[in-house]
């Protein structure tokens, strides 16, 4: 068999890959297709059983090549991607044309006609010429082009995504491109297998910080084909919203890489020319021969060196000049300016020296208030354990500094003079930019500030008596039933991470305490004493033993000293409500999760430094008793207090708070 042009693409054919072919077939008529091998198991059942008679394919072992003349290639550039080609490749004699949306790297195939866009899909720009030069297209031809739209855009989901794909893809659709064969293809359900090998992937998942940048990377083995791992690859992007993630995988004698990226500083499609391999600079993919795996994950993580040239956005996200206030100041001055700038955090400064002192938010300023603490002088409420950067900081210092130790504002700082000043509001604008979606910002930030999932199961079951390790149990299983959510917490587990004996079981319900008690009481014989105005109640067991429930609440003050206002909440802003942080410890008791410590304030690193530290900077003033309390505490651990918690205290007492208390 003979044919004067020959259409093909790159081995792994993905449907935009066969989507192309089929549309340079209708723009070269007589053109026969090389079919590239090793394509996805579910594009081979798809085209075996279906759509193959819509190719006028041939065995490239079989075709005489003698009057071959052109040389057409679709959706890549790289001579080691393509194969059964490589005599024509070398035959002067031969026009090359290529159709690409991807771009160029060194080292490529160049082409006589190079037709390249920078569209989601290299289908796309084949469409483009078919209507300009008004070809038709049948129904089942439309739908295999706009497969290869549909599958290289993510569901017109990826930033790579244009107008033109939508188009083109709405074309096709007109010319009868069945949308229920495109879900059943794109939209794939995960089978048995590939589930074990995603589980595999989480399992075996690391992080390398590379200049401010999270990279992920899991390395694993198998002994055969794993069928749709970009499909697998695609979704743990999805699960764990990475930014960054390399599968290496060794499949028989081959290593096989896969990348996806979400922000610009990275270009993973430039990375893998290095090894064969390309793609674009959010999605791309290689295939390696005679490296072993720790060979190839060492060479990732040079290039990645190499490549994330350290990352200095400082100058680019801070706000100058920076709004100052002297300390001296009473807080309804700065009250004042933060109207006036429309600001939520102030910089304290030395009014003689200019030196900064710390930060004060409209927070602290607007109870001060409320408390008619306005003369009092900003130096006695800021933050003054405040960080701050230079201006040469790159990413990853600023997001540890903002996001992770909670800091509202950044001053920017060289040889000790204010440059100006970076807020959380900055930072997010910044991640959105650069596609960071910002609902994982506002998650790291709210919901899980500082927390890392750590599991305390075995201190539980090492350190409690049977009674107390039973009841914990049983009180989880209870609130399974109720469709809540209970937390063992506060001194219980202060007490049970310093490995001291246990005086009190303090639980937390999400949601009604006072019901969960009653239900658990009658249950198991027990008396209940309840507290409606607090939500609380006490459990009482026939031996006396008891157990206080509450509901999970956030208390607020009406002044100075007064006895708290409380309202249901969840269990962030319970634990919030506490005096320091070492009691914001709580341990998750349902069955699906239990044993698993949440730290929302970083006790545990308190904990461990044997710091006394309060969690708001008017603590001492809404309720003064607490100053009782830190003492007690430092002297029965041998703890310190904190600069800062002991700067409010000595505050409190010169403002006289104890005057306010109830009775």
């Amino acid at each position: 068999m003979t044919a004067r042009t020959i259409i093909t693409s790159h081995v792994n054919a993905d449907f935009d890959a066969i989507g192309a072919m089929l549309a340079a077939q209708k723009l070269y008529p007589g053109a026969v297709i090389i079919f590239p091998g090793s394509q996805e198991k579910s594009l081979r059942d798809f085209f075996i059983h279906s759509m193959s008679y819509l190719f006028n394919m041939a065995d490239p072992t079989a075709l005489d090549y003698s009057e071959t003349n052109r040389l057409v290639i679709v959706d890549t550039r790289q001579k080691g991607r393509l194969t059964g080609v490589a005599d024509l490749l070398n035959r002067g004699d031969i026009t090359i044309d290529i159709y690409d949306h991807h771009p160029p790297m060194p080292g490529e195939i160049r082409g006589t006609k190079d037709v390249s866009k920078p569209y989601g899909a290299t289908t796309t720009i084949l469409c483009e010429l078919l209507r300009e030069k008004q070809i038709e297209v049948t129904p089942e031809e439309a739908t295999v082009m706009a497969l290869g739209i549909y599958e290289d855009t993510g569901n017109f989901t990826y930033s790579s995504t244009t107008p033109a794909d939508f188009i083109q893809a709405g074309y096709l659709v007109s010319c009868g491109a069945s949308l229920n064969t495109i879900a059943n293809l794109v939209v794939k359900e995960m089978k048995t297998e590939q589930v074990t090998w995603l589980n595999e992937l989480l399992n075996e998942m690391t992080v390398h910080h590379i200049n401010g940048i999270a990279v992920h990377l899991s390395t694993i083995s198998s002994p055969s084909y794993i069928t749709d791992l970009a499909s697998i690859v695609q979704k743990i992007v999805r699960m764990e919203n990475l930014d960054v993630f390399f599968t290496v995988v060794l499949m028989g004698t081959k290593i096989n890489i896969i990348a996806r990226n979400r922000i610009p500083e990275v270009d993973v499609g430039k990375l893998l020319t290095e090894f064969g391999g390309g793609g674009h600079s959010y999605a791309a993919s290689a295939k390696v021969e005679n490296q072993t795996l720790p060979q190839v994950e060492l060479r990732l993580l040079e290039l990645l060196t190499r490549q994330l040239t350290s990352i200095q956005v400082t100058k680019k996200l801070m706000s100058s000049p920076a709004i100052t206030i002297d300390a001296a100041r009473p807080c309804e001055d700065a009250a004042k300016l933060m109207t006036r700038y429309n600001i939520n955090s102030l910089l304290a400064v030395d009014g003689a020296t200019g030196a900064y002192e710390g930060y004060i938010t409209r927070q602290v300023v607007e109870k001060l208030q409320f408390h008619k603490l306005g003369k009092q002088a900003v130096r006695e409420y800021i933050n003054s354990e405040a960080m701050r950067v230079a201006p040469d900081a790159d990413l990853k210092e600023i997001e540890e500094k903002i996001i992770e130790a909670k800091q509202r504002v950044l001053p920017v700082m060289e040889n000790g003079r204010i440059l100006g000043v970076i807020t959380r509001t900055d930072l997010l604008d910044y991640l959105v930019e650069h596609n960071r979606e910002i609902a994982r910002a506002e998650k790291r930030m709210v919901n899980r500030p500082n927390t890392k999932k750590k599991f305390v199961r075995h201190l539980l079951e090492q350190r409690l008596d049977d009674r107390i390790a039973s009841l914990l149990k049983d009180i989880g299983v209870t609130a399974l039933d109720l469709g809540l959510e209970v937390y063992v917490v506060g001194g219980f587990v202060r007490d049970l991470m310093l490995d001291r004996p246990i005086e009190d079981v303090d639980v937390v319900v999400e949601g009604d305490g006072i019901a969960f008690a009653k239900y658990y009481a009658k249950k198991h014989g027990c008396r209940v004493n309840t507290h409606h105005k607090f939500n609380t109640a006490v459990i009482v067991f026939p031996d006396g033993f008891k157990v206080d429930v509450a509901s999970a609440r956030l208390e607020y003050y009406t002044m100075p000293a007064a006895l708290p206002i409380v309202e249901h909440s969840s269990i962030k802003m319970d634990l919030a409500r506490r005096d320091f942080t070492i009691n914001t410890l709580a341990i998750a008791l349902n069955p699906d999760n239990y044993g698993t410590l949440i730290d929302y304030f970083g006790a545990g690193r308190d904990l461990k430094d044997k710091t006394i530290r309060i969690i708001h900077n008017l603590s001492f003033v809404e309720d003064p008793t607490r100053i009782f309390r830190a003492i007690k505490f430092a002297n029965r651990f041998g703890f310190n207090i904190g600069k800062v918690t002991s700067n409010l205290i000595k505050n409190a007492v010169k403002i006289d708070t104890f005057k306010h208390l109830s009775g």
